[in-house]
């Protein structure tokens, strides 16, 4: 496994990391859950993602359970939740990114993870109600308190997380180290371009989501539309139309061609496209079954092949590199 920093911060993040999302307390039982966090760590993942959205707080049970009776020595992993969508309640005061659902949201998340602390809370999306002054005091002061040791942000846009930065400058507090944002070969605008100059000033780290653009990516769709599948869940139509289109699976085939010649699958192609970001500091992977996470893992075996030509090739088919702005 490799490691790197989040962002300008001191702390290490395997390269590969272990989400829950639609796996943990929906599609997959406790049993295969165990299992998967167990091969994860016993491989050198140290980062382990989670939400209180994510099957409405059931994931987050599920993971909190593991952890519990894995007994892994707690300065060995970090572990996240992220905050907004609340975990199934709708009323006002249930979701957001005021101070009273934050500091709630967060006990709510150490609770069913059963951690003393988070090593990492994100706001899962920016609030348009809520002063980013009330929103970053809150998270500041969660840090003062030890649950919370790093927070940042979830698809929030370059403006954002520069005036949630302003807000921590003026006011001497701790600003966001990192975001989650998605990122693959299909979506790339947000961390190749827009966060081009945040990298360079306050810093940023990233933990990359849908890697593989939610399956489409390892060749899976090339054929049709698998039954057993996260794209047939019940819920995930908006996912599956946004996701699988003619054009991109077409794509996806000459993709597996080029990931033939080098020996690879096309999901480990995807993976160490992603990684060879500099930029990229994790990469969470969604597996769902144990011989998925190998071959996800061993992608990093194959990190030395991805050499420009191989880009240019790859650039070749995608036809989508983000045009950066000239200053």
């Amino acid at each position: 496994m490799q490691y790197r920093r989040l962002g300008k911060s001191g702390l290490k993040v395997s390269l590969l990391s272990y989400g829950s999302w639609l796996t943990f307390g929906k599609q997959i039982g406790d049993d295969q859950s165990e299992a998967l966090m167990k091969y994860a760590y016993d491989n050198g993942i140290n980062f382990f993602d989670n939400a209180e959205i994510y099957s409405r707080g059931e994931s987050e049970r599920v993971m909190g359970r593991i952890l519990n009776k894995m007994q892994w020595s707690r300065d060995s992993y970090t572990v996240s939740s992220k905050v907004f969508f609340g975990d199934g309640g709708k009323l006002p005061t249930q979701v957001g990114l005021h101070r009273k659902h934050i500091v709630e949201a967060c006990n709510a998340a150490l609770k069913r993870l059963q951690v003393e602390y988070l090593d990492l809370y994100f706001c899962h999306r920016p609030d348009k109600e809520t002063p980013i002054e009330e929103t970053v005091w809150t998270m500041h002061n969660l840090i003062q308190q030890g649950k919370i040791l790093y927070w940042g942000t979830s698809e929030w846009s370059a403006q954002e997380i520069m005036e949630a930065h302003m807000v921590a400058q003026k006011y001497n507090l701790i600003g966001p180290v990192m975001e989650q944002p998605q990122y693959n070969m299909f979506h790339r605008e947000k961390v190749e371009v827009e966060y081009s100059q945040i990298y360079k000033t306050v810093g940023l780290g990233t933990t990359i989501w849908s890697p593989l653009a939610s399956g489409l990516l390892t060749g899976k769709y090339n054929d049709g539309m698998p039954k057993y599948t996260r794209l047939n869940i019940e819920g995930m139509d908006w996912l599956r139309e946004r996701t699988i289109t003619e054009e991109r699976v077409n794509k996806v085939k000459q993709i597996a061609q080029i990931a033939k010649e080098l020996d690879m699958t096309t999901a480990q192609l995807a993976l160490t496209w992603c990684a060879v970001n500099p930029n990229v500091s994790t990469i969470i992977l969604g597996a769902s079954k144990i011989e998925q996470l190998k071959e996800n893992l061993e992608s990093l075996e194959h990190l030395h092949k991805i050499t420009p030509e191989v880009m240019e090739r790859l650039e070749g088919i995608l036809q989508n590199k983000p045009a950066r702005p000239e200053f």
